[in-house]
C-alpha cells in the first residue's frame, strides 16, 4: 500500500515517523558497528558480550548481524564467490541501514574481506 502523501513513484519517508521522533521515543539513535575479520577470529563472541551488556545494563536495542544467522536465511541462495560475497555484504548492509532508520543499534560480523563492498555498504 503506497502512501498518499508520497504521490506516485515519490518517497515513502513521508509517511514514516520521523526519526528525530522515533529517536527521541526510544532515548537512542540507531547505528552500525561492522567489525569484519578472518573466520573465527571472534567477531561473533564479541558482538555477543556487547549485544549482551547493550540490553541488559543498559536497556539498548540491540541486533546482531551475523555471517551465520544471514547465510541460513537472507542469504541462503549466496555461495562464497568474490561476487556473491559482495552481494552479502550489500544485502546485509541494506539490512542494517534498515534496523539503523528504525532506531536499533545493529552489530554486523561478517568476514567481508573486499574493502570496496564495505565502502559500498556505508
Amino acid at each position: 500500500i503506497e502512501c498518499a502523501q508520497a504521490g506516485e513513484g515519490g518517497s515513502q519517508e513521508a509517511c514514516h515517523l520521523p526519526r528525530n521522533k522515533r529517536y527521541e521515543a526510544l532515548d537512542q539513535k540507531g547505528i552500525t558497528l561492522w567489525m569484519t575479520g578472518l573466520s573465527g577470529s571472534g567477531k561473533s563472541t564479541i558482538a555477543r558480550a556487547l549485544e549482551e551488556e547493550l540490553v541488559l545494563k543498559y536497556g539498548k536495542h540491540v541486533q546482531q548481524l551475523d555471517g551465520d544467522n544471514v547465510r541460513t536465511g537472507l542469504n541462503r541462495d549466496l555461495g562464497f564467490s568474490q561476487a556473491d560475497r559482495a552481494e552479502s555484504v550489500r544485502r546485509v548492509g541494506e539490512m542494517a541501514c534498515l534496523f539503523n532508520n528504525g532506531g536499533t543499534i545493529t552489530l554486523v560480523t561478517l568476514v567481508s574481506p573486499y574493502r570496496a563492498d564495505r565502502d559500498e555498504a556505508r
